[in-house]
């Protein structure tokens, strides 16, 4: 695949991105030998693309594992726990129900509010949690024509660990929709029952009463599940993430020849994100002195194509929550529709209600433009033993490329409107 640049004509190579793939396709779970080995292929790669040592930096961190593993089994307890108290005390007292209740939704949303920076592991991850070692590889090319102060950033990124799990994202998804969607209708049979009790408004007891019975099991089912989502270190991590790694490569080899004029770009592949993002979460923290929110693009590649399935195909996240739906990055999502429209790429914005947690997370918390891009019907195959390099289809990758190479040009070519003049 061939693209126009001011300079030249560049080819995105297939098979140089297919090697890439090959090459990191092994377990990798964070902490073990197999995500050193990661990062040393890594380091080693960006050598073989040109850059030399001086330019590719080692950010090693350490962090808890608690905020990723037991403390979604805690929730998962403490959901199920308030949940049969709530049933059995509707038998008995409707207002305590509602004070039960009330304690339930207090003490999971402080729960919550405690995960917005967990790469600080503070008490619960200091001593009820496993403390590992992880290490991120990024570059940093400056800008050609600004001072690197003055330029706007712009982060490429893909995580470079893999996990297996018990069941797949894909079931793991399901999961986590069932136990959202049946707590909000639970909670509106509850308010229905109140109703009936407390108004001469009258409804059918039956009716409200297999309500309340069918969506209790429903929440009570997936807590189970959840609670017994293991962590394993069995995957090869084909598609989640040696896909979004490569595209990474061959986007660097395109810049180190391309530099942008007016951003500076941050190469990244990150380590620990299976485990609660970790590795983005330190390293925005590290660097947010070199960020002016304005002035900040991240493209994250996780998970691209799926060659046994029809739909495979690069896609963003556009969208995400229940009520009110909440755009994602919309500024980013026009340039990703422009460029797929120039390429001739075919691109597709998804909605995402809950179950997926990407590299982005640490830059959307701190007001950044940042995009996710994958495939998702990959989603099936991914943290397990299928997740294989018969899934991977190269041709999917050329596209990522063409599609991010595209949008990065495009905002440097609008560095003036978007950045020196603030209007975004």
């Amino acid at each position: 695949m061939r693209i126009k640049n001011s300079n030249q004509e560049y080819r995105f190579n297939i098979d140089r991105l297919y090697n890439y793939v090959k090459k990191l396709s092994f377990p990798r779970l964070v902490g073990t030998n197999g995500e050193k080995k990661a990062v040393a292929l890594t380091i080693n790669t960006f050598k073989e693309i040109g850059f030399i040592d001086t330019q590719i930096q080692k950010e090693p961190f350490n962090f808890s594992d608690f905020y990723s593993t037991t403390l979604i089994k805690l929730i998962m307890v403490i959901n199920l726990t308030f949940t049969l108290f709530i049933l059995m005390f509707t038998y008995i007292n409707l207002f305590f129900t509602v004070i039960i209740c009330g304690i339930g939704v207090i003490v999971i949303f402080l729960i919550l509010k405690g995960l917005k920076h967990p790469e600080n592991p503070g008490f619960w991850g200091k001593y009820y949690g496993k403390t590992i070692s992880a290490t991120n590889v990024f570059i940093k090319m400056p800008a050609k024509n600004l001072p690197t102060e003055i330029a706007g950033n712009i982060i490429i990124s893909a995580h470079l660990d893999s996990k297996s799990q018990s069941f797949k994202t894909y079931w793991r998804v399901f999961f986590y929709k069932m136990w959202l969607y049946s707590g909000i209708l639970l909670g509106g049979f509850f308010i229905v029952l109140f109703i009936r009790t407390y108004t001469i408004i009258k409804i059918d007891l039956l009716i409200v009463g297999i309500g309340i019975w069918f969506f209790t099991i429903l929440i009570s089912i997936s807590n189970l599940f959840l609670m017994f989502l293991n962590t394993h270190n069995i995957s090869p991590g084909a598609l989640d993430n040696a896909t979004g790694m490569s595209v990474v490569f061959e986007l660097s080899k395109f810049l180190k020849e391309n530099p942008l004029n007016n951003f500076n770009v941050w190469i990244c592949q990150f380590s620990a994100e299976e485990l609660g993002t970790m590795g983005s979460r330190v390293f925005v923290n590290n660097h947010e002195d070199e960020f002016k929110k304005g002035k900040v693009f991240q493209i994250n590649l996780d998970m691209i194509s799926c060659a046994c399935e029809s739909k495979n195909q690069v896609e963003y996240l556009k969208s995400y929550g229940v009520l009110p739906r909440k755009k994602i990055a919309p500024l980013l999502s026009k340039y990703l529709e422009k460029a797929a429209a120039e390429e001739g790429v075919k691109i597709k914005g998804f909605h995402l209600a809950t179950g997926a947690h990407a590299d982005s997370v640490p830059f959307h918390i701190r007001g950044y433009d940042s995009v996710d891009l994958v495939t998702r019907m990959g989603g099936k195959y991914t943290h397990s033993s299928t997740d294989t390099l018969d899934k991977v289809d190269p041709q999917v990758l050329v596209e990522a490329c063409m599609l991010v190479s595209n949008v990065i040009r495009s905002l440097d070519k609008d560095y003036e409107i978007l950045c020196k003049n603030q209007e975004l």
